[in-house]
């Protein structure tokens, strides 16, 4: 039986790729911050009748302590070999840049980011001892593209990109594959749940307030069942030969073409112009 230990599994992302894989035969630890909140999980498994395949654990990927008990209970689980981690867990923080405060764009950059690397690093030893393994990270389409009113949670999506195509160099010879899932808009509770700043005496108010309620309308026009990207994330770990980059939904597939082939300021313009942004100017 394959293992998977996936990270943020008490909804959205995690919670779909933990029941696709189950009901595929995978042994999956799930994990989540708080085990308050895996009821939800818990019915969905229910509902898949895929209960017995899942081992639920609680690991806090910005808690070094937390994190080893969550390495070691896995690895327990598993027999001491782990197939794959999927590294789910991620938080975020609306607003213009100006006002979000310092502890949320570190409390972003630790989870997002630094939670990212610090697992992998602890779970590296184990796959590079059965010399096999398939490292999948989370991102987004904000990898691709800049965001309004989402500059830090864009940018720990670039740092993960970049730490990704250069961590895929070193682990090669090792068997180990490093891979990139990038969802488009889909309908998860990280921006329900996310705080936003948009203080009253902002420069940036009418501005932010008006970026948010643009970006939700996105959202609810656009965005996708969550149980598409777990069955991506599924059929990537199975793929024989899976592409490094594997943006999901076609506002990602879009954002991850134009890349480097349209001018900055020109989709700078069409993003403001979709948002409605030009019509609020301080």
């Amino acid at each position: 039986m394959r293992s998977v230990l996936i990270t943020g599994t008490s909804a959205g992302f995690g919670l779909a790729a933990t029941v696709e894989l189950a009901k595929r035969g995978w042994r999956v630890v799930a994990s989540m911050r708080n085990l308050e909140r895996r009821g939800s999980l818990e019915a969905a498994l229910a509902e898949a009748g895929a209960t017995g395949n899942v081992d639920i654990i609680q690991l806090d990927v910005t808690d070094p302590d937390s994190l080893a008990r969550g390495v070691a209970d896995t690895l327990a689980i598993t027999g001491g070999f782990l197939d794959a981690v999927v590294h789910n867990a991620g938080v975020a923080a609306g607003g213009a840049f100006e006002d979000i405060p310092e502890e949320e764009l570190r409390r972003v950059i630790e989870t997002n980011f630094f939670g990212v690397l610090n697992l992998t690093r602890a779970l590296l030893p184990t796959m590079r001892k059965q010399r096999s393994g398939r490292i999948l990270v989370v991102s987004s389409e904000a990898g691709f593209i800049g965001h309004p009113c989402n500059s830090i949670y864009v940018a720990s999506k670039w740092a993960l990109e970049g730490w990704a195509e250069s961590l895929a160099f070193e682990v090669e010879q090792f068997g180990i594959d490093v891979l990139m899932v990038e969802p488009g808009a889909y309908i998860t509770d990280i921006w329900q749940v996310s705080p936003r700043f948009a203080p009253a005496d902002s420069a940036y108010r009418r501005w932010s307030e008006n970026v948010f309620r643009a970006g939700d309308a996105h959202v609810a026009a656009k965005g996708r069942d969550p149980y598409e990207v777990g069955v991506k994330i599924a059929n990537v770990l199975e793929a024989r030969r899976p592409r490094f980059r594997n943006p999901v939904h076609r506002s990602a597939h879009l954002s991850h073409f134009v890349r480097g082939k349209i001018p900055n300021r020109w989709l700078r313009r069409g993003i403001s112009a979709y948002l409605g942004l030009g019509r609020v100017r301080m």
